[in-house]
Order: C-alpha cells, then structure tokens, then sequence
C-alpha cells in the first residue's frame, strides 16, 4: 500500500477491514501510518485538525508492531491503527494543553487510562487534536473538511475534521455536553459516547464529575464497535450480534427541544422515519425532560468554576470571554441548585430507563441545522444535552444532507445498553445508505 492512501475513507477500505489487512500481514502498520501521515501533510493546512504531531514517534511505533507481528507475537485488537488523541487526555510522550495557552507545552508524566489501553492495544497514535478553550466554546483553529468556510464543531473539532478529511481512520474525544454528537454530525462521520462510566476518564481533563464522558470519532458504526471492545475491561460488552440482520426495536423520539430544530432538519429527519415503516412509532418524553438542559448547565458551570480556579485566578486575562462568562456564572452557583440538578438527574434516569428498555435505539435529531459558518462558533449542542446528563450511550449516524452538507441522525440507547445500540446503529447505517428523500 502506498503513501497515497486515504485511509480514513476509501471506498470499501473500513476501519475493520483496515485491522484485518494488519494483523493478516496484507498491509504494514509502517505503511498505513505512512499514508495517514502523508494524508495530513496534504490537508492539514487548510483543515488544522492536529495541535500536535511526532512522524518520527508513530513511524518508529509502527515498524516495532511490524516486527513483532512477524516474530509470531500475537498482535492486539488495534494492532497498528493510526489514532489521534484529542488535546484534553494526557499523553506522556507529547504535550497535552487543553487548548489553552495557560498550558502551552504541558507534558503530563503519564498516559490518561485510555491512552495506555489504545496502547496496549496495539495503536499508533499520530497527535493530538485540536479541542477548542479548555473543551468549552471558544473555537480553535480547525475548519470543516466539507466546507472550510463552516464550523467543524467542537469541542472535538479536531478528532471530527482528521476522521472526515481521511486523515486517521479513528480519534479519540470527549462530552460533557455535544462535544463527540455535534462535530460528528457536522463532519459527516460517527461520533460515538459511550454509556457514562463505560470508559475510564483518570488523566483526562476534568470539567463536571456527572457529565464527564469519553469516546470516540470513527468513519462507520462496525470501527465504533471495535473501538469499544477494543478499549472496555473484558467481560463488560458482550458485541455478537453487533451486524446482525435483525430489525431492531426503534422508536422517533423528538424531545423537548425539537423545535430548535430547523424546519428543513425536522422534515428530512421525519421523512427517513416514516421510510422505515409503522413499527417505528413516536414517544414524547413526559414534560420534565425539558429541565435536563438547565440542569445540565448548572452542574458543568459550577465544574468549570471548580476545577479551572487556580487557572482563573493565575491567568483571566488569558482566557476567552466566553469562558470567563462560564466560570464567573458557576462561581454563583449555591448548593440548593446542585442538588436540585443531581435530584431530577436521578429520577430522570429513573423515568428514562422505563421509557427505553423495550427499544435497542431511539431515534432523534443530532444537531439543530448542517454546520454553520466558522465565524459563528461551533453550534448549539441542546439535542445532545438530555442524553448526556442522563449518562446514556448516544451516537451520531452520517447519512443525511442537507444544503450539501452532512446532517447526523442521533440514536440512543439504554444506559449500559451499547451493544444493542451500536446493532440497531449498524442497520440503520444499511438503510440510510441506500434511502433517498
């Protein structure tokens, strides 16, 4: 394979297909890791997805996963994949900054626990990538692969843009609110957040205890599923029926905050819906549901105002308005209300889980409209929200466009109900591929 490739999205080159090829010996990890390298040379500079790069490192890794492939070592489930590492998860061998230039060249003296699993699995991780100010709202540098005039969203706009542009097949990202749905949505590729808890957060960023959630951004659903089994503790995911033919159990859930969504969203998304037949019905969420995004907003300012003091009180005039805004409003944030939000978060949880256990998936919109311009900033992650605060897996699904732009589908899931999830995921992937409005 030559340094031509396009990793991430060639036709019929996924990122299962990519595994195989390496642990087959059809393809060298030195090879793929040379073209994904060459891939960013190409487009990096008008995308800027990475804040970080080592060619010499990856290279390196990828020729000692060749060797020992070809001593009769038994290569690991990502053995040889090419992977960026959003710059919020520590990495001990490059810096980690949070896209801040109160942490310009910040080395960590350890891996976040994800990291050493990507490791352990056999990754190469290529960089970091660009996360906007401290995984908030103020934008970083990178543009959306599809149309560098539009916002690629954020906060892991970095990871969405290197999946998209075919510069990696796979990156690592964060939510606390819309940061893996919306840039997965904007970008056109599948954004994935685990149920919460599912995946470990020790040495990443820590921004509010109860919506902190790892996960990740890759070109189809079956990579997410590798991805997953790849990177959980063994025994906690059972995947076999992860591509099964079975119709899954769906229902069309709008939610509370259905009409921000634009007309021409709300109208394609109901197309598709009603493209899949009557068995899919319609369920309304009890009026309740439409306090989550408040809530939601109070617990993570109140963990911005905690956990980013010291670099507000050492460096405010470093930071954006924005995020000012956002700490100086959590600083007001009393206990009366944390508890309020950690009380309805709970019985939430409660209601959501009676709502969802006869379905695999519900289905909803993602985003509030295609992305738009890069001036603008990284959108409205609101149809992200309810499913966040509540901790329940939730995945971005390409397949939709609108005004020549991608448009993700959303789908979520039981809490701890990812496997069924990503199934249903993986058949709808088939039906969207083949479906016209």
């Amino acid at each position: 394979m030559t340094a031509s490739l396009n990793p991430g999205n060639s036709p019929g080159r996924s990122l299962a297909d990519l595994l195989r090829a390496l642990r087959d010996g059809d393809l060298e990890a030195v090879d793929l890791a040379a073209a994904c390298l060459a891939r960013i040379a190409a487009e990096e500079p008008e995308i800027r997805a990475f804040v970080h790069l080592d060619p010499a490192g990856a290279l390196a890794r990828a020729r000692a996963l060749d060797a020992s492939r070809k001593a009769g070592k038994p290569p690991g489930p990502l053995h040889g994949l090419p992977v960026g590492v959003k710059d919020i998860i520590d990495t001990a061998d490059m810096p980690t900054a949070y896209g801040s230039p109160l942490h310009e060249g910040r080395r960590p003296g350890t891996d976040a626990a994800l990291v050493t699993r990507l490791r352990q699995a056999g990754a190469v991780i290529i960089g970091k990538t660009v996360t906007s100010e401290f995984a908030t709202f103020a934008a970083g540098p990178t543009r959306n692969p599809h149309d560098k005039g539009r916002t690629p969203g954020g906060s892991s706009s970095g990871s969405a843009a290197a999946v998209a542009s075919g510069m990696v097949p796979a990156a690592l990202a964060t939510q606390t609110n819309g940061s893996i749905i919306r840039p997965a949505s904007y970008c056109g590729i599948v954004g994935f957040k685990p149920s919460f808890g599912l995946l470990p957060r020790t040495g990443i960023l820590p921004q509010a205890e109860l919506l902190d959630q790892p996960g990740f951004m890759t070109t189809d659903v079956q990579g997410a599923a590798v991805l997953l089994a790849a990177l959980t503790e063994p025994g906690l995911l059972d995947a076999s029926h992860i591509g099964s033919p079975a119709l899954p159990r769906l229902a069309f859930v709008p939610g509370p905050y259905w009409d921000q969504v634009s007309p021409a969203s709300r109208a394609l998304i109901e197309a598709f819906v009603r493209s899949l037949g009557p068995e899919v019905e319609r369920l309304d969420l009890p009026k309740s549901f439409a306090e989550a995004s408040p809530a939601l907003g109070d617990l993570l300012m109140h963990g911005l105002a905690t956990e980013l003091d010291v670099d507000y009180r050492r460096g405010r005039a470093l930071m954006s308005p924005i995020l000012v805004d956002l700490i100086e409003r959590g600083q007001s944030i009393g206990d009366p209300a944390l508890a309020r939000a950690r009380r309805l978060r709970e019985t939430l949880r409660q209601e959501f889980a009676a709502i969802a256990a006869p379905f695999d998936a519900l289905i909803t919109a993602a985003t509030t409209h295609v992305a738009g311009p890069f001036e603008a900033g990284t959108g409205d992650p609101i149809l992200a929200s309810i499913w966040t605060f509540l901790g329940a897996p939730s995945l971005s699904l390409p397949g939709l466009t609108l005004e020549g732009m991608p448009l993700g589908l959303q789908l979520v899931g039981r809490e701890q109900g990812d496997a069924d999830l990503l199934a249903a995921a993986t058949w709808l992937e088939k039906r969207l591929s083949h479906w016209q409005p």
